[in-house]
């Protein structure tokens, strides 16, 4: 690495580490002043090699007398500094259109460090040099690499790359192919001429197994960006339709999906029930114990619920302390899973560590075959037997039985 080269290198990783939101105003004044530099003394070596006249820049430093161009970068060198000095000057630039030209210098930049990286990668010197007095070193393409890095990572946070750091389904996505984008071809056409060297193959076999390599692995990859926005897609219809606290469904999500069971019921000829249940002094534990407790209660009730009715019903808390069940069952059907249920909960208050019993108030009601009520006429049914269920335990001699 020419000492000129080194001092562009130097300015670059200051500006861009002067030019961090938390740094002053005098810092990131200094950062733009040292990225100006690097633009302009990127521009004056291009000016150079383009007018064939020395400015001084070559020498400024430290000569090389042993080229014929003592100093001097090359010219894709020079570029990459132009593109460096422009980016770390606007760094934190927001407005648009300005955002999205900065945007579109650093796609620039990444793009020609890649192209310089490629020259190595499969031997072409004009891609990184014009002669081997002047190229890009090895040295100087790691720093490169490095800068171009944190520049794109810097204008993530601002620009278009945002997409990169973001926590929605896009971004997942193209935090995945990215790596894939990048490294893939270079990788493909590396073991390509891999092949031809160690003479395994002729070129038209190499072509064809690189190009079915190609197939695979794209079809690999859109089978994998298919599992995972498969995947988002149900955690964002569970977000949607399920209670956080006992992951029932919740109103939204037993409305629609009891209504579609109504619907089968009925194109089948079946019974449909609902059974409403509402729990007893919930509030009265919420303030003597804390909500805390009152939260556990409704997660055991929601535990008992699901071990108690089957996996095809639709059980759902569509209130705080309210809970649906819903699915194709006769009169005799509900009444005996609405025991099950009365069962379980006995069961529970038995047991020790329990500082309040759990107790609950329950209406069912059965649409048979033929019947055309509506799923909300239903639930104003089953509300209706609660409330009744509910006032009847509060009379003497009262026993709870399934009606």
């Amino acid at each position: 690495m020419k000492a000129n080269t080194a001092l562009l290198v130097l300015l670059s990783a200051l500006s861009l580490t002067l030019s961090r939101n938390r740094r002053s105003e005098w810092a990131f004044f200094l950062g733009q002043l040292a990225g100006v530099l690097v633009f302009l003394v990127a521009v004056a070596v291009l000016l150079e090699y383009l007018t064939h006249v020395s400015f001084g820049f070559d020498t400024l430093l430290a000569p090389d007398s042993g080229s014929s161009q003592p100093g001097r970068m090359s010219p894709q060198t020079a570029i990459c500094f132009v593109l460096l000095g422009i980016t770390a000057t606007f760094i934190r630039i927001r407005k648009r259109p300005a955002a999205q030209v900065i945007d579109c210098v650093v796609f620039c930049l990444s793009s020609f460090v890649l192209v310089i990286a490629s020259g190595y990668t499969f031997g072409v010197l004009h891609l990184f040099g014009l002669s081997h007095s002047t190229v890009t070193s090895p040295q100087t393409l790691v720093c490169l690499l490095l800068l171009s890095f944190v520049a794109f990572g810097r204008r993530a946070e601002r620009g278009v790359f945002s997409i990169l750091v973001g926590i929605g389904v896009g971004s997942k996505i193209a935090r995945i192919a990215a790596p894939f984008s990048l490294l893939v071809p270079f990788m493909l056409e590396a073991g390509r001429l891999r092949i031809l060297r160690m003479g395994l193959f002729n070129e038209e076999y190499s072509v064809a197994l690189v190009t079915v390599l190609a197939a695979v692995l794209g079809l690999g990859l859109i089978l994998t960006f298919a599992w995972q926005i498969e995947s988002l897609e149900q955690d964002i219809r569970d977000l949607s339709i399920r209670d956080d606290l006992t992951v029932l469904y919740n109103r939204r999500g037993f409305l629609l999906l009891a209504e579609r069971a109504l619907q089968l019921a009925r194109r089948t000829g079946t019974p449909f029930s609902l059974l409403f249940i509402d729990l007893d002094n919930l509030k009265r534990v919420n303030d003597s114990l804390s909500h805390d407790v009152g939260s556990n209660f409704i997660c055991e009730m929601a535990d008992l619920l699901k071990i108690c009715f089957r996996e095809t019903d639709v059980i759902g808390r569509i209130g705080g302390d309210e809970f649906v069940v819903a699915g194709v069952a006769s009169l005799s059907g509900i009444r005996l899973s609405a025991r099950r249920l009365e069962k379980a909960v006995a069961s529970r208050n038995l047991t020790e560590g329990h500082r309040y019993p759990l107790s609950f108030s329950f209406g069912h009601v059965t649409s048979e075959a033929g019947r055309k009520e509506s799923l909300d006429e239903l639930l104003n049914q089953a509300d209706s037997a609660m409330y009744a269920n509910k006032r009847n335990k509060k009379m003497p001699g009262y026993r709870n039985e399934p009606a």
